[in-house]
C-alpha cells in the first residue's frame, strides 16, 4: 500500500548556499499524489514534481527546475528521508529557493516523520523493476543500475585527503537499513573547497555544525565523525535521495564509483530512455516488506527505528 504522514511537520533552518532563513513543511497528501515541492514565497505559488526529468545539472546538490526558470536546490536529503521512511505521497512547502540544510544529514527529517507517524493508504503501490543493466561513465567514475529483487546500494569513493581516503560500503536497503546505517551521515567537504565556494558567494550557510569539514588528515568539525566511514555513508544517502526521484521505489542494485548527483540523474535518464530496461510492477505484500521504509516506526529518538513488518 501507499503511505503518507499522519500530520504535518515543520522545519526551520538556513539554506546551505544562500545562508538565508528557510522554512519547510511536509504535509500529508492523498494516494497517487506523489512527492511535490511548492515554492510558497512566489505569487502565485509554483509547484515542482520531485522527479528525475525536473532535475537540472548542478555539481553541488540536486536542483529541481519547473521548466520555466523556477528552481529548488538541495532536495536530496529530504528525498532520502522520505524514501527511507516509506512516504510515497507528500506536499512539501518551502518558502525559498533552498531546502534548509539542518545538520547536513537526513536525520532531522527522519525523526520528525517518525514522530508525526506514517499512515497507510488503501491504494496499491507500484515499483520500478530494472530488467537489464544500465550504466553511465565519466572518466574513472561510473554509476550502474542492475537487476535485483529489492534496492541495494554499493558505493566506493577515493579522496586524497587522509581523513577520507578510500571507503566502500554495500547495503541491502530493506528492514530499516537506511535509518540505522545512513540517515545521520552528514555532507562533507574540504576546507579549501569551503574557502573557494565562499569566494564565489556559495556555502554561505555552511558551518562546522552542518557539514564534516576535513583538511588533509584532520577533521575540523567539532566532535569529529559520527562513523569512521561517514563520507561513503553520506554518498549512499545522496544516492538514495537521487534515486527516489525515479518517482517510485526501485527494484535494482545501484553501484556508484566516485559518482555524484549529476551522474545518478544521468543514470535515471538512461534507464527511462530505454523501455526494455525497466517495467512497472504492482507490489505484493511480500515485496512491500522488502522496500526501504517498510514497517519503520519511532523508537524513542533513536534512528535505529523499530521495524514492525519484516
Amino acid at each position: 500500500m501507499q503511505a503518507t504522514l499522519k500530520t504535518k511537520v515543520v522545519f526551520n533552518g538556513v539554506g546551505l548556499h544562500s545562508g538565508a532563513p528557510a522554512r519547510l513543511e511536509i504535509v500529508p497528501a492523498p494516494a497517487g499524489y506523489g512527492i511535490v515541492f511548492r515554492r510558497t514565497d512566489l505569487t502565485p505559488a509554483v509547484e515542482i514534481p520531485a522527479r528525475w526529468d525536473h532535475v537540472t545539472p548542478s555539481k553541488l546538490c540536486t536542483l529541481l527546475d519547473n521548466g520555466r526558470g523556477v528552481t529548488l536546490s538541495t532536495v536530496e536529503h529530504i528525498m532520502a528521508a522520505l524514501a527511507g521512511t516509506g512516504i510515497h505521497n507528500a506536499l512539501i512547502r518551502v518558502d525559498g529557493p533552498e531546502v534548509p540544510i539542518l545538520d547536513g544529514s537526513s536525520a532531522p527529517f527522519v525523526r520528525a516523520i517518525l514522530r508525526a507517524g506514517i499512515r497507510l493508504q488503501p491504494a496499491p503501490l507500484r515499483a520500478i523493476r530494472v530488467l537489464r543493466t544500465v550504466e553511465v561513465r565519466e572518466g574513472e567514475a561510473f554509476a550502474r543500475l542492475s537487476p535485483a529483487d529489492h534496492l541495494e546500494i554499493d558505493f566506493q569513493i577515493d579522496f586524497a585527503d587522509a581523513a577520507i581516503g578510500h571507503q566502500e560500503m554495500s547495503l541491502d536497503m530493506a528492514n530499516g537499513a537506511f535509518l540505522r546505517e545512513l540517515a545521520d551521515s552528514r555532507t562533507f567537504c574540504r576546507q579549501s573547497d569551503v574557502e573557494a565556494m565562499r569566494r564565489n558567494g556559495l556555502a554561505l550557510g555552511g558551518t562546522y555544525s552542518n557539514a564534516v569539514v576535513v583538511d588533509g588528515a584532520q577533521v575540523l568539525s567539532p566532535g569529529g565523525l559520527r562513523h569512521a566511514d561517514e563520507a561513503v555513508r553520506h554518498k549512499m544517502l545522496d544516492a538514495m535521495g537521487d534515486l527516489a526521484l525515479a518517482g517510485a521505489p526501485l527494484l535494482a542494485r545501484y553501484t556508484g564509483h566516485r559518482a555524484g548527483h549529476a551522474m545518478t540523474n544521468r543514470l535515471l535518464r538512461a534507464l527511462f530512455a530505454d523501455p526494455t530496461a525497466w517495467a512497472w510492477e504492482t507490489c505484493s505484500p511480500a515485496l512491500e516488506d522488502r522496500l526501504p521504509g517498510a514497517g519503520v516506526m519511532a523508537h524513542g529518538d533513536d534512528l535505529a527505528a523499530e521495524v514492525i513488518a519484516v
